[in-house]
């Protein structure tokens, strides 16, 4: 009797805990890491008044907001504020939180501003010039971190190519990866009524970096009247976060399995948006006598309109000989149009190109007391990490060492 007693207990045991062990299973969570592409001083593409790093942000707190309802999927953001996040770091939060999959949203942009529609991107080592010119734009902004190139062991972003070799696991999730960019794309398609781009492969730190099914999406061109007031509103935020979050959905229930217990996303339906019309004269005849000015403006010797106009500070003429002061507002990889509409009403605007990156600036004067009152400006636009720098003859030189001489 004893010994069958024990062996009763020992086969409860053993039922418990298969019954524990498979219960574990079942309900371990399917996670979910959301980025948010650019954030804080990377503004990423600006057009017609939309900021794609404004858009990206309030794509993924959408889509987060949306997978959150579903008790079997944990949503981790790489972040949920305007921040500046480096972009091995994006990638190590997925890979810190054993995140099932990885998706980073973002807006495309081209100076071509019919150019429409969503594409996915996949990690890939791709031939295709676009694509590697895609790569090149958003692998730049490595740059404004800090010991970049030490951090990225020699990573050249002005060569999407020299990322070959770096990893062995670049093709391990290719497949599941293809798939989840496949279903974003066909949601696009199907239920928005977008023109779909396609899925494709091109090296993106970002992903190359997540060691997970990962995928890069550009919602859209902000550069296209029509699509980037879709994308800028919230009814056009609200139909594109739905259908990634149904995407997301639909993978994780064909490859990791579903409950009752979970709610059905339903697609987004087709709607006729309310967008400003292309012939608008507030978008067309705003944007090219905005040109026109700019073309009409006397040049430095490096091609950079001189501070001719007034805003809230008047900004004198200054030459690049000796000693000038700006306020840096912005670096961006992409870019981006010099009209007061794409810096919160700021007029006198110039940039500089250097290693990839685009750096955006206010006013010029040789003044540094009216330098700092410009800053000041600056800050009450919204630029709230804007800050002074100086040039000696052209040349950029550290501020210290040309203030109280």
């Amino acid at each position: 009797m004893i010994n069958l007693n024990k062996f009763k207990l020992r086969l409860l045991f053993l039922l418990a805990l298969c019954f524990s062990t498979a219960n574990s299973q079942t309900t371990q969570k399917f996670k979910v890491a959301l980025d948010a592409g650019h954030g804080g001083h990377d503004y990423g593409a600006i057009y017609h008044g939309h900021i794609e790093k404004n858009i990206a942000l309030a794509l993924v707190l959408k889509v987060g907001k949306i997978l959150e309802k579903n008790p079997n999927i944990e949503v981790i953001y790489t972040r949920k504020t305007d921040v500046f996040i480096d972009l091995i770091e994006r990638a190590n939060i997925a890979n810190r939180a054993h995140a099932n999959i990885f998706v980073s949203i973002h807006c495309n942009a081209n100076k071509n501003t019919v150019a429409d529609g969503s594409e996915t991107y996949v990690m890939g080592m791709t031939k295709n010039a676009s694509n590697l010119e895609a790569a090149k734009r958003e692998n730049s902004v490595i740059t404004l971190e800090k010991n970049y190139k030490e951090k990225y062991q020699g990573f050249n972003p002005n060569v999407p190519e020299s990322m070959i070799g770096l990893t062995l696991m670049q093709e391990e999730f290719q497949e599941s990866s293809i798939a989840l960019a496949a279903r974003i794309q066909n949601n696009f398609k199907e239920s928005l009524g977008k023109k779909s781009r396609g899925v494709k492969q091109a090296p993106y730190m970002v992903l190359h970096k997540a060691y997970m099914p990962r995928v890069l999406i550009e919602t859209g061109f902000i550069s296209n009247v029509i699509e980037g007031a879709i994308l800028d509103s919230e009814e056009g935020q609200q139909d594109i976060a739905q259908a990634i979050a149904e995407a997301i959905v639909s993978y994780k229930n064909e490859f990791f399995g579903s409950s009752t217990n979970e709610p059905v996303i339903d697609k987004p339906t087709k709607r006729n948006y309310t967008v400003p019309k292309v012939n608008s004269p507030t978008v067309e005849k705003t944007d090219s006598v905005s040109k026109k000015v700019e073309d009409t403006k006397p040049k430095t010797e490096k091609g950079e309109a001189l501070n001719t106009s007034k805003s809230g500070l008047e900004v004198q003429k200054v030459s690049e000989a000796g000693i000038v002061f700006k306020v840096q507002l912005s670096a961006s990889s992409k870019n981006i149009e010099l009209i007061p509409a794409n810096f919160n009403g700021l007029n006198a605007i110039t940039s500089t190109f250097n290693n990839g990156i685009y750096r955006y600036m206010y006013g010029a004067t040789s003044n540094y007391e009216e330098a700092k009152r410009a800053l000041q400006e600056a800050k009450s636009k919204g630029f709230s990490t804007a800050f002074l720098v100086a040039f000696k003859d052209g040349k950029m030189v550290p501020i210290k060492d040309v203030i109280n001489k």
